[in-house]
C-alpha cells in the first residue's frame, strides 16, 4: 500500500481470540467475576462470544452464548474450543440476545457485546496503548457495529485528553445502522442486515453511540460489501493477516485512498480482526459481488 500520508494500524487481530473484543470482554468478565459471578450468559455475531468464552474458561466460570444463524460455523467452533455452549438462535444478533436474557438464572451474569460501561473501559485500554507509544494521530479509522469498540476509543480519548481527534465510523451497505440514526436524528433499527458482514449486524446502536455523535467529532463513512472483502484480500497480501469483512470495511478507507483523509497526515486505524473468515470465503465473496 502506498500513500502521501502516515498509517498506523492497530493490530487488535493479533488479540488472543483474534479480536478487539477481548479488552472489553475480558475486563467486564474479571469485574463480575470479582462480584461472584456462576455463569457467563452472552449474545454475539461471533467474536464477543469467542471472547467470553476465553475469558470465563481463564476464570473457571462456565459460559453460554447464544449467536444468530448468521454466525459461521469457524465462529462458534472456536467457542466451542473454549469449552462454552453454543446455543444457535434467531436470524440476527437482536433475535439472539433476547434468547439469551432468557435463558438468565439468579447468580448468572449476562454479557452484552457492545453495550456496557465495563466494555467500554476496556476497549479504552486500546487508546491508552496508542498515548504510550507516543503516537498521537490526526485521525482515527474504525468500524462500528453496536458501538462498543466506538464507545471505548471515545473513552480512551477523554482519558488520554485527546478529545479533538476526529472519528471515521465504517459500516457496510445493509449494516449501516450508525450512519443512519445520525442522518435520522435518532436510534433507528434497521429492518434486517443485507450485508455480509455480520459483525457489524446490530440493527439499532447502542444509546451511548448515538449520544456521542453530539460531543466528538464523528464523520459517518458507508461502503459497500465488495471494498470492504477487497480491502480484506489486499489487507492479506500485504500482512499475511486474515480479517472479517467487518474489519476490511475500515481498512477500505485506507486501501482505496478515500478523499476524506486527504487533510490528515497520521491516521491510526483499528484493525479490529475477527476470526469468522477463511481465504476461500473471502474469494467467494468477491466472485458473487463483482457478478452482482
Amino acid at each position: 500500500m502506498r500513500t502521501e500520508r502516515s498509517i498506523w494500524l492497530k493490530l487488535e487481530s493479533s488479540q488472543p481470540c483474534g479480536s478487539f473484543k477481548i479488552r472489553g470482554i475480558g475486563h467486564a468478565c474479571d469485574e463480575y467475576a470479582r462480584r461472584g459471578a456462576r455463569r457467563f450468559v452472552s449474545s454475539s455475531g461471533g467474536n464477543a462470544g469467542i471472547a467470553a468464552a476465553y475469558a470465563g474458561r481463564r476464570l473457571g466460570i462456565p459460559v453460554t452464548v447464544v449467536v444468530p444463524e448468521s454466525t459461521t460455523d469457524r465462529a462458534k467452533q472456536r467457542i466451542r474450543d473454549e469449552h462454552a455452549e453454543v446455543i444457535v438462535h434467531g436470524a440476527s444478533w437482536q433475535e439472539a440476545n433476547a434468547q439469551a436474557q432468557s435463558l438468565l438464572g439468579e447468580q448468572d451474569i449476562f454479557l452484552h457485546p457492545f453495550d456496557d460501561a465495563l466494555v467500554w473501559e476496556g476497549h479504552a485500554t486500546l487508546i491508552d496503548e496508542v498515548a504510550r507509544s507516543n503516537i498521537k494521530p490526526d485521525a482515527i479509522v474504525l468500524s462500528v457495529g453496536g458501538g462498543g469498540l466506538l464507545c471505548g476509543v471515545a473513552e480512551g480519548l477523554r482519558r488520554n485528553e485527546w478529545t479533538n481527534i476526529p472519528l471515521f465510523a465504517v459500516e457496510t451497505m445493509g449494516a449501516d445502522s450508525y450512519a443512519q440514526a445520525i442522518r435520522a436524528g435518532e436510534r433507528v433499527e434497521l429492518p434486517g442486515i443485507s450485508s455480509i458482514a455480520t459483525s457489524l449486524g446490530a440493527r439499532r446502536v447502542c444509546q451511548q453511540a448515538f449520544d456521542l455523535a453530539r460531543r466528538h467529532p464523528i464523520h459517518n463513512v458507508v461502503v459497500t460489501d465488495l471494498q470492504a472483502v477487497q480491502a480484506c484480500q489486499r489487507f492479506y497480501e500485504d500482512q499475511q493477516t486474515l480479517v472479517e469483512p467487518a474489519c476490511g470495511a475500515s481498512l477500505a478507507m485506507v486501501w482505496d485512498h478515500s478523499p476524506l483523509l486527504r487533510d490528515f497526515q497520521t491516521v491510526l486505524v483499528v484493525v479490529c480482526g475477527g476470526t469468522g473468515v477463511s481465504l476461500e470465503q473471502l474469494e467467494h465473496w468477491r466472485r458473487r459481488l463483482d457478478a452482482a
